[in-house]
Protein backbone atom coordinates (compact mmCIF):
# COMPACT_ATOMS: atom_id res chain seq x y z
CA UNK A 1 0.00 0.00 0.00
CA UNK A 2 1.20 3.46 -0.88
CA UNK A 3 1.97 5.80 1.99
CA UNK A 4 1.68 9.57 1.91
CA UNK A 5 0.03 9.79 -1.50
CA UNK A 6 -2.39 12.63 -2.13
CA UNK A 7 -6.07 11.92 -1.71
CA UNK A 8 -8.24 12.12 -4.82
CA UNK A 9 -11.71 13.65 -4.65
CA UNK A 10 -13.25 10.27 -5.47
CA UNK A 11 -11.43 8.65 -2.54
CA UNK A 12 -12.59 11.38 -0.17
CA UNK A 13 -16.21 10.92 -1.25
CA UNK A 14 -16.02 7.18 -0.61
CA UNK A 15 -14.38 7.87 2.77
CA UNK A 16 -17.18 10.32 3.61
CA UNK A 17 -19.67 7.59 2.72
CA UNK A 18 -18.05 5.37 5.34
CA UNK A 19 -17.93 8.24 7.85
CA UNK A 20 -21.72 8.43 7.65
CA UNK A 21 -22.11 4.72 8.26
CA UNK A 22 -20.01 4.05 11.35
CA UNK A 23 -20.24 5.60 14.83
CA UNK A 24 -17.40 7.89 15.88
CA UNK A 25 -16.47 5.49 18.67
CA UNK A 26 -15.80 2.74 16.13
CA UNK A 27 -13.30 4.70 14.05
CA UNK A 28 -10.17 2.65 14.67
CA UNK A 29 -7.70 0.63 12.61
CA UNK A 30 -9.14 -2.76 13.60
CA UNK A 31 -12.67 -1.98 12.41
CA UNK A 32 -13.39 -4.45 9.54
CA UNK A 33 -15.17 -1.76 7.51
CA UNK A 34 -12.12 0.52 7.74
CA UNK A 35 -9.82 -2.35 6.79
CA UNK A 36 -12.05 -3.19 3.82
CA UNK A 37 -12.01 0.38 2.53
CA UNK A 38 -8.24 0.61 3.06
CA UNK A 39 -7.79 -2.46 0.87
CA UNK A 40 -10.08 -1.03 -1.80
CA UNK A 41 -8.23 2.30 -1.93
CA UNK A 42 -4.73 0.88 -1.52
CA UNK A 43 -4.21 2.73 1.74
CA UNK A 44 -3.52 1.75 5.32
CA UNK A 45 -6.29 1.39 7.92
CA UNK A 46 -4.51 4.14 9.83
CA UNK A 47 -4.82 6.52 6.86
CA UNK A 48 -8.54 5.78 6.53
CA UNK A 49 -9.08 6.24 10.25
CA UNK A 50 -7.31 9.60 10.24
CA UNK A 51 -9.36 10.77 7.28
CA UNK A 52 -12.59 9.88 9.07
CA UNK A 53 -11.41 11.72 12.17
CA UNK A 54 -10.64 14.71 9.94
CA UNK A 55 -14.27 14.68 8.86
CA UNK A 56 -15.30 14.41 12.51
CA UNK A 57 -13.48 17.67 13.23
CA UNK A 58 -15.99 19.44 10.95
CA UNK A 59 -19.10 17.76 12.34
CA UNK A 60 -21.07 20.40 14.31
CA UNK A 61 -22.93 17.80 16.36
CA UNK A 62 -19.73 16.17 17.55
CA UNK A 63 -18.33 19.61 18.33
CA UNK A 64 -21.41 20.29 20.46
CA UNK A 65 -20.53 17.18 22.47
CA UNK A 66 -16.96 18.40 22.96
CA UNK A 67 -15.48 15.98 20.40
CA UNK A 68 -12.94 17.87 18.31
CA UNK A 69 -11.62 15.20 15.95
CA UNK A 70 -8.27 15.70 14.26
CA UNK A 71 -6.69 19.09 13.64
CA UNK A 72 -4.96 18.31 10.34
CA UNK A 73 -7.86 18.40 7.90
CA UNK A 74 -6.96 19.47 4.37
CA UNK A 75 -8.58 21.96 2.04
CA UNK A 76 -9.92 19.03 0.00
CA UNK A 77 -11.46 17.53 3.13
CA UNK A 78 -13.32 20.78 3.75
CA UNK A 79 -14.41 21.05 0.12
CA UNK A 80 -15.93 17.58 0.11
CA UNK A 81 -17.57 18.15 3.48
CA UNK A 82 -19.11 21.45 2.37
CA UNK A 83 -20.12 20.07 -1.02
CA UNK A 84 -22.05 17.13 0.32
CA UNK A 85 -23.08 17.80 3.90
CA UNK A 86 -26.06 19.84 2.72
CA UNK A 87 -26.64 17.87 -0.46
CA UNK A 88 -27.34 14.36 0.76
CA UNK A 89 -29.16 13.23 -2.37
CA UNK A 90 -26.08 13.74 -4.53
CA UNK A 91 -23.75 12.31 -1.89
CA UNK A 92 -25.67 9.07 -1.61
CA UNK A 93 -25.85 8.16 -5.27
CA UNK A 94 -22.37 9.41 -6.22
CA UNK A 95 -20.61 7.82 -3.26
CA UNK A 96 -22.39 4.49 -3.73
CA UNK A 97 -21.51 4.45 -7.45
CA UNK A 98 -17.87 5.20 -6.69
CA UNK A 99 -17.78 2.52 -4.01
CA UNK A 100 -19.17 -0.01 -6.48
CA UNK A 101 -16.48 1.00 -8.99
CA UNK A 102 -13.74 0.46 -6.43
CA UNK A 103 -15.21 -2.94 -5.65
CA UNK A 104 -15.25 -3.63 -9.41
CA UNK A 105 -18.74 -5.02 -9.24
CA UNK A 106 -22.23 -3.70 -9.65
CA UNK A 107 -24.82 -3.78 -6.93
CA UNK A 108 -27.17 -6.65 -7.61
CA UNK A 109 -30.41 -5.22 -8.98
CA UNK A 110 -33.57 -7.37 -8.99
CA UNK A 111 -34.61 -8.64 -12.40
CA UNK A 112 -37.95 -6.82 -12.30
CA UNK A 113 -36.05 -3.53 -12.10
CA UNK A 114 -33.56 -4.45 -14.82
CA UNK A 115 -36.47 -5.18 -17.17
CA UNK A 116 -37.67 -1.60 -16.89
CA UNK A 117 -36.53 0.80 -19.56
CA UNK A 118 -34.44 3.97 -19.74
CA UNK A 119 -35.31 6.77 -17.35
CA UNK A 120 -37.68 4.65 -15.29
CA UNK A 121 -34.98 2.08 -14.54
CA UNK A 122 -32.48 4.80 -13.63
CA UNK A 123 -35.03 6.46 -11.35
CA UNK A 124 -35.86 3.21 -9.54
CA UNK A 125 -32.19 2.24 -9.11
CA UNK A 126 -31.34 5.71 -7.79
CA UNK A 127 -34.21 5.58 -5.31
CA UNK A 128 -33.16 2.12 -4.15
CA UNK A 129 -29.53 3.15 -3.60
CA UNK A 130 -30.52 6.37 -1.83
CA UNK A 131 -32.96 4.62 0.49
CA UNK A 132 -30.30 2.05 1.35
CA UNK A 133 -27.82 4.83 2.20
CA UNK A 134 -30.37 6.64 4.40
CA UNK A 135 -31.32 3.45 6.24
CA UNK A 136 -27.72 2.33 6.80
CA UNK A 137 -26.78 5.76 8.13
CA UNK A 138 -29.65 5.79 10.62
CA UNK A 139 -29.09 2.19 11.73
CA UNK A 140 -25.53 3.03 12.65
CA UNK A 141 -26.38 6.38 14.23
CA UNK A 142 -28.93 4.74 16.53
CA UNK A 143 -26.88 1.56 17.07
CA UNK A 144 -29.72 -0.41 15.43
CA UNK A 145 -32.20 0.48 18.19
CA UNK A 146 -35.67 1.98 17.89
CA UNK A 147 -35.45 5.43 19.44
CA UNK A 148 -38.79 4.94 21.22
CA UNK A 149 -38.75 1.34 22.45
CA UNK A 150 -35.12 0.26 22.17
CA UNK A 151 -36.08 -2.70 19.96
CA UNK A 152 -32.81 -3.84 18.37
CA UNK A 153 -33.94 -6.17 15.59
CA UNK A 154 -33.00 -4.42 12.30
CA UNK A 155 -35.69 -6.26 10.33
CA UNK A 156 -38.33 -4.63 12.54
CA UNK A 157 -36.94 -1.11 12.22
CA UNK A 158 -37.87 1.64 9.77
CA UNK A 159 -35.73 4.60 8.71
CA UNK A 160 -38.47 7.20 9.10
CA UNK A 161 -38.53 10.75 7.78
CA UNK A 162 -39.48 13.55 10.15
CA UNK A 163 -40.64 15.81 7.34
CA UNK A 164 -42.23 13.41 4.82
CA UNK A 165 -40.35 12.32 1.70
CA UNK A 166 -42.95 13.90 -0.62
CA UNK A 167 -42.95 17.29 1.11
CA UNK A 168 -39.24 18.12 1.44
CA UNK A 169 -37.21 16.82 -1.50
CA UNK A 170 -34.03 18.59 -0.40
CA UNK A 171 -33.88 16.70 2.89
CA UNK A 172 -34.99 13.27 1.74
CA UNK A 173 -31.61 11.74 2.54
CA UNK A 174 -30.52 14.12 5.29
CA UNK A 175 -30.00 11.94 8.39
CA UNK A 176 -30.93 14.96 10.52
CA UNK A 177 -34.41 14.44 9.04
CA UNK A 178 -34.52 10.84 10.19
CA UNK A 179 -35.64 8.69 13.12
CA UNK A 180 -35.17 4.97 13.60
CA UNK A 181 -38.55 3.56 14.62
CA UNK A 182 -40.24 0.20 14.97
CA UNK A 183 -42.95 -0.47 12.39
CA UNK A 184 -45.91 0.36 14.69
CA UNK A 185 -44.61 3.70 15.92
CA UNK A 186 -43.34 4.56 12.45
CA UNK A 187 -46.93 4.43 11.18
CA UNK A 188 -48.20 6.32 14.23
CA UNK A 189 -45.59 9.03 13.59
CA UNK A 190 -46.37 9.14 9.87
CA UNK A 191 -50.10 9.71 10.51
CA UNK A 192 -49.56 12.16 13.36
CA UNK A 193 -50.80 10.05 16.24
CA UNK A 194 -47.44 10.64 17.94
CA UNK A 195 -44.78 13.30 17.55
CA UNK A 196 -41.51 14.35 19.17
CA UNK A 197 -41.07 17.85 20.52
CA UNK A 198 -37.94 20.00 20.44
CA UNK A 199 -36.87 18.59 23.82
CA UNK A 200 -36.86 15.12 22.22
CA UNK A 201 -39.88 14.00 24.24
CA UNK A 202 -42.58 11.80 22.73
CA UNK A 203 -46.07 13.22 22.59
CA UNK A 204 -49.17 11.09 22.03
CA UNK A 205 -52.32 12.65 20.57
CA UNK A 206 -55.30 13.31 22.86
CA UNK A 207 -57.59 10.82 21.10
CA UNK A 208 -55.30 7.94 22.06
CA UNK A 209 -54.60 9.25 25.57
CA UNK A 210 -58.34 9.63 26.20
CA UNK A 211 -59.07 6.10 25.04
CA UNK A 212 -59.26 3.26 27.56
CA UNK A 213 -58.53 0.54 25.03
CA UNK A 214 -56.00 -1.95 26.33
CA UNK A 215 -53.78 -1.69 23.23
CA UNK A 216 -53.53 2.08 23.56
CA UNK A 217 -52.45 1.74 27.18
CA UNK A 218 -49.89 -0.90 26.31
CA UNK A 219 -48.31 0.68 23.23
CA UNK A 220 -48.89 4.43 23.63
CA UNK A 221 -49.70 5.57 27.16
CA UNK A 222 -46.40 4.36 28.53
CA UNK A 223 -44.33 6.27 25.95
CA UNK A 224 -46.08 9.63 26.38
CA UNK A 225 -43.65 12.35 27.53
CA UNK A 226 -40.76 9.86 27.51
CA UNK A 227 -37.47 11.08 26.03
CA UNK A 228 -36.32 9.23 22.93
CA UNK A 229 -33.04 7.35 22.77
CA UNK A 230 -30.76 9.86 21.10
CA UNK A 231 -28.38 8.83 18.30
CA UNK A 232 -24.62 9.00 18.66
CA UNK A 233 -24.51 11.17 15.56
CA UNK A 234 -27.00 13.06 13.37
CA UNK A 235 -29.22 14.31 16.18
CA UNK A 236 -32.75 15.00 14.82
CA UNK A 237 -33.01 18.59 13.65
CA UNK A 238 -35.23 20.59 16.02
CA UNK A 239 -36.73 22.67 13.19
CA UNK A 240 -37.78 19.48 11.41
CA UNK A 241 -39.31 18.14 14.63
CA UNK A 242 -41.20 21.41 15.15
CA UNK A 243 -42.55 21.22 11.60
CA UNK A 244 -43.91 17.73 12.25
CA UNK A 245 -45.29 18.73 15.66
CA UNK A 246 -47.02 21.86 14.33
CA UNK A 247 -48.31 20.53 10.99
CA UNK A 248 -48.73 16.75 11.19
CA UNK A 249 -49.28 15.86 14.85
CA UNK A 250 -52.97 15.57 15.69
CA UNK A 251 -52.38 17.14 19.10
Amino acid sequence: MAAGKLWKREELIVAFNLYCKIPFGKIHISNPKIIELANLLGRTPSAISWKLVNFASMDPQLQARGIKGALNKSKKDEEVWNEFFNNWDELAIESEKLLAEYKEKREEIPEEIMLKSGEEKERVIKARVNQSFFRTTLLNSYNSRCCITGIDQPNLLIAAHIIPWAIDKKNRLNPLNGLLLNALHDKAFEYGFISIDSDYRIKVCADILDSNKKANKQYFWQIHDKEILLPERFLPNKDFLSTHFDNIFKG
